[in-house]
């Protein structure tokens, strides 16, 4: 099929509820203060399912889902002096003002004006994509467009759970949920000293890879997590529990495993309502703590992490795909029945 001059291939959401489509859309050009990226690499994270389903809205029909993305900046527009082209680069899926109360104190994933590609703006399962310079970072040669596109979401969100949940050496933790999320939190605790790290899913073969990075697997099909958890630990429980899987009943296992005074952090996504018993927060001074998104100032720690070695997503970055539909609604059905790789990455 020949190509349209000025446009190029995209997969986009179009009606909700329905599969993601094959489309041709206009390339983007830069304006004054933007650069055009080169798409070499865009992460299928379970948030675009989400958006596919309704569960989490987007601003317009049709849009690019896709908010992991990296590449090599092709145009620059007037006013940029910080990137030139051909730099390797990966994409905070936040694009802020810099201005607001929130940017300025380093919040920026509330700032007012802030828009995610791949939900608010179009993002990144598509061939090219148009950002302001202030959320892109120089990606080193050791790591890979696959991995960098992963980490621009899966392991800096990791990281901020770790931070919010205020993690520190000497803490044992466990983690609810082996995807992206999952091993890459697991490999950063480790990072930062932990002392036990518990590692819960129901794939055994997930299970078998955390067991592998150093981490103690329990499987959720042979146990009750929070009581195996809680047996491991002679019945103290452990400092931080995150949850990232997004399920009302790991939420409540999460709150159930912790010590006292410990901390569970939620990334996880759901619609549906989590209960629990509310002595069991008050009686050993529990904290159930929100996690959204992450840093633009955790990107720069996460990258170094990874180029020392320290966070390795050989097994994280699990498959790639072609830029087509059919391929990547496979991938969103698989991820919606909690029965894929983990991480699945777009290469155009």
């Amino acid at each position: 099929m020949s190509r349209n001059l000025g446009f190029m291939r995209a997969v986009q959401l179009v009606k909700i509820g329905e599969n993601l489509e094959n489309m041709e859309v206009p390339k983007p050009e830069p304006k004054s203060g933007e650069v055009i990226v080169k798409i070499k690499a865009a992460g299928i994270c379970h948030s675009d399912v989400h958006y596919r389903d309704g569960i989490s809205s987007v601003d317009y029909l049709p849009i690019t889902l896709g908010h992991e993305v990296a590449g090599e900046i092709e145009e620059i527009g007037n006013n940029v002096s910080d990137f030139k082209v051909g730099d390797r680069v990966c994409l905070n899926y936040m694009v802020t003002c810099g201005k607001c109360r929130y940017c300025i104190q380093g919040t920026e994933q509330f700032c007012v004006e802030g828009k995610m590609i791949g939900k608010n703006i179009d993002g990144g399962y598509a061939e090219y994509i148009k950002v302001p310079p202030r959320g892109l970072f120089q990606l080193p040669q050791s790591i890979s467009y696959e991995h960098a596109a992963v980490m621009m979401c899966s392991s800096s969100t990791s990281l901020h759970a770790l931070r919010k949940t205020r993690f520190k050496e000497g803490e044992n933790i466990a983690i609810f949920g082996l995807g992206g999320l999952g091993i890459s939190a697991l490999q950063l605790a480790k990072a930062l000293g932990a002392r036990d790290i518990y590692a819960v899913d129901i794939d055994s073969k997930k299970l078998e890879t955390a067991m592998e990075m150093g981490a103690i697997p329990i499987n959720a099909k042979d146990d009750e997590p929070a009581a195996k958890i809680m047996e491991l630990t002679s019945n103290d429980g452990v400092d931080v529990a995150l949850e990232l899987i997004g399920l009302p009943i790991t939420m409540n296992q999460g709150v159930r495993s912790l010590a006292r005074f410990g901390r569970l952090g939620i990334a996880g996504i759901t619609i549906d309502k989590f209960g629990i018993d509310s002595y069991q927060v008050i009686g050993r001074e529990k904290e159930i703590i929100g996690v959204s998104d992450h840093l633009l100032s955790e990107i720069p720690v996460i990258l170094d992490l990874a180029d020392q070695g320290k966070l390795d997503l050989n097994k994280v970055v699990t498959k790639t795909v072609p830029l087509k539909a059919k391929n990547i609604n496979e991938i969103h059905s698989q991820l919606k029945e909690f029965k894929a790789d983990f991480r699945t990455v777009i290469v155009p």
